[in-house]
């Protein structure tokens, strides 16, 4: 009878042995990933340390070689003259130039995207129809550099009378097709992402889809949008082959009289999109395998990827802020 009465016993001690070891398990395996996550994310940071360092280490002798002042505030980029001339300002302008053209073009197709894939589109079309947006990111720089210069330039330079097709205009509607991607998947995600109960209760008070849509989703899903077209601009002013094959290279003459005659700068503005401009990383990757090592010319494209690196730093800060700001909101 003792007997009977002890096995029940050992196969209940033999069960919690067991459970207990499985939650030990469980517990390891949970702090093994949380551990594999962490060292990847200090993996990131430090990598993108040492490649900013690496940068900033092959820019500094610059400083030695050349006025600092003549590179931040000069107006000529011209390492084969004599004396070289590395003026930051024609790459700067044309480099926000371009991406400012961009991002006219994507802002408003990447949120109309973004809405009717949030809001309006059937279950089945926005199946087919969001993949296909997302697909658009896949497709590398070099094949839209051929579309912008086989197809794109020539049907631009046709329709608004240009003497040539690689021209600012048509690096910036180029570029506006890989930010498109970027700005409606992350704008339809923050849409998609509002409460339900807030277009609900919009619509039981009247107000009108288009209303609701307007003056509730997007308001709401603000800071998303804004995260989007930051990561947007990022995508663009940091793209290489695209400028490359389709804006040409050189300084137009509308953009050399914005750098030399302030007054008629506007004006200038909207004709140089018409011309051709140079801009930072394409000057990088069309100068950088003729430059000699150790030279001051090699040591200013070091320098011009230390400007770059800053700007697009400071672009993805503004977006996580945004993307901060929308999660603490809701």
């Amino acid at each position: 009878m003792a007997a009977t009465t002890a096995q029940p016993q050992i196969g209940k001690t033999g069960a919690g042995n067991l459970a207990s070891r499985r939650s030990l398990l469980a517990v390891v395996a949970e702090k093994a990933i949380t551990g594999w996550i962490y060292l990847c994310g200090a993996l990131s940071v430090i990598f993108v340390a040492m490649i900013f360092l690496f940068v900033l280490k092959e820019a500094f002798p610059l400083f030695r070689e050349y006025p600092i002042g003549n590179f931040f505030a000069g107006i000529r980029w011209d390492p084969t003259g004599t004396p070289e001339k590395f003026g930051l300002v024609p790459l700067l302008l044309s480099s926000v130039m371009v991406t400012l053209g961009a991002v006219l073009v994507a802002i408003p197709l990447g949120l109309m995207t973004a809405v009717y894939l949030a809001e309006i589109a059937p279950a089945p079309v926005r199946d087919i129809v969001k993949p296909a947006v997302e697909l658009l990111a896949a497709i590398p720089s070099v094949v839209l550099g051929f579309f912008g210069v086989t197809i794109l330039a020539p049907f631009l330079a046709k329709v608004f009378h240009l003497d040539i097709g690689t021209t600012m205009l048509a690096g910036s509607v180029t570029l506006a097709f890989m930010a498109i991607p970027t700005i409606a998947t992350i704008s339809e995600d923050a849409l998609s992402a509002v409460g339900k109960d807030l277009k609900q209760g919009s619509l039981a008070l009247g107000a009108t889809r288009w209303e609701t849509i307007r003056r509730v989703s997007i308001p709401a899903a603000f800071s998303g949008i804004i995260a989007s077209i930051m990561l947007g601009i990022g995508r663009a002013i940091g793209e290489t082959m695209v400028v490359l094959m389709v804006t040409g290279s050189g300084v137009g003459t509308s953009l050399n009289t914005i750098m030399t005659e302030p007054l008629r700068s506007f004006r200038a503005v909207f004709s140089a999109y018409g011309e051709i401009c140079n801009t930072i990383t394409a000057t990088i990757a069309s100068d950088m395998g003729e430059a000699v090592v150790g030279s001051a010319h090699y040591h200013a494209l070091f320098l011009l990827g230390v400007v770059l690196f800053v700007i697009t730093f400071i672009i993805n800060l503004i977006a996580d802020a945004a993307l901060r700001k929308g999660h603490l909101q809701q």
